[in-house]
């Protein structure tokens, strides 16, 4: 697959493996000190239930090979990793909520086994959009930014004061399971109302067919909502207001208590674009009432779907800013 227009020029020194995982796709490339991006492939996630741990993980491997033999096989300053999650952090043991087949599947150590003595370091992938924001996108210069995925599923990544906040497990800026709606729809996490509950893809899909729109379908995805949204369907265009309003409310949440400056939204269905970010807008503008809160601009993302591969990039690159553990 082409290089995914490279928004850095090259720069010297060794290149890092970097990889994002999440319920959608699985994406490899090669980035270079400077950002660029060398090379660069990407595959579906495997959907199949009767797939195991070792069977995913060999399906990323496969990935890996095929993204270093484009690049000339080099030799990596370290590999940087955004995954879906929760996670053990810093330990990276990973059980993404849209991957069933991992549950406490050891990651970060069979990254080191497979890249011996080399740096390897694994984030939440939402974190990693936040840190590729701030390094090199929507939030370059600015010291507070919330970074957000809105895809299978809906994460966050907080940087403060300059600096990526991990919390007590590495799971500071998790926007994705703030309540906006007690009474809303069940979520995976075991709780009611979180904002991935209501914004997620899949959930928005469910809820349209029960609204009457392509129903009885089992093969239609977020992105045919946001295509038939723009075609005018009322549902659909229904679905996308539903999102953006739980992400406006818990965006002003998150605003009032991180005191922030920009929000960049990346994701597959932020490419919606106006379907989705106008309601957001209007709900945030509702519920942020503070002055300081209302300053907050919502954007998305600079960097595209490359957010995150250059986000785990930057955990090698910029250790100092980005990665606080050992």
């Amino acid at each position: 697959m082409s290089d995914p227009a490279p928004r850095a020029p090259r720069a010297s020194g060794a290149p890092v493996l970097a990889v994002d995982i999440g319920g959608t796709k699985m994406a490899a490339a090669v980035v270079e000190p400077g950002g660029r991006i060398a090379e660069y492939d990407r595959i579906a996630t495997p959907a199949d239930p009767a797939l195991d741990a070792e069977g995913l993980w060999r399906t990323l491997e496969a990935l890996l090979d095929k993204v270093g033999a484009a690049a000339g096989r080099p030799r990596f300053a370290g590999v940087g990793v955004g995954c879906g999650g929760p996670m053990t952090w810093p330990a990276g043991e990973v059980s993404p909520l849209n991957i069933p087949a991992w549950r406490g599947f050891p990651l970060r150590e069979r990254l080191r086994e497979r890249h011996p003595g080399l740096p390897v370091r694994v984030h939440n992938d939402a974190v990693c959009v936040a840190v590729g924001e701030h390094w090199l996108g929507a939030g370059q210069g600015m010291e507070n930014v919330l970074g957000m995925v809105v895809s299978t599923g809906v994460g966050g990544g907080l940087i403060l004061d300059g600096v990526l906040i991990d919390g007590a497990r590495g799971n500071a800026g998790h926007i994705g399971h703030v309540i906006v709606d007690p009474e809303g729809p069940p979520c995976k996490c075991g709780g009611r109302g979180c904002l991935e509950a209501v914004a997620r893809g899949p959930g928005l899909v469910a809820w349209a067919q029960e609204e009457g729109w392509r129903t009885g379908r089992d093969d239609v995805t977020g992105v045919d909502l946001a295509a038939d949204a723009r075609r005018g369907h009322p549902v659909a265009v229904a679905a996308l207001r539903r999102a953006g309003r739980a992400l406006g409310i818990a965006i002003a949440s998150a605003t009032h208590l991180c005191d922030l400056q920009v929000v960049a939204i990346g994701g597959g269905l932020s490419q919606a674009g106006a379907l989705l970010f106008d309601p957001l807008e209007e709900a945030l503008r509702t519920y942020a009432r503070m002055e300081y809160a209302r300053q907050v601009m919502v954007v998305p993302t600079a960097l595209g779907q490359t957010s995150g591969l250059i986000g785990a990039a930057a955990l090698i690159f910029e250790s100092d800013r980005y990665w606080g553990a050992g």
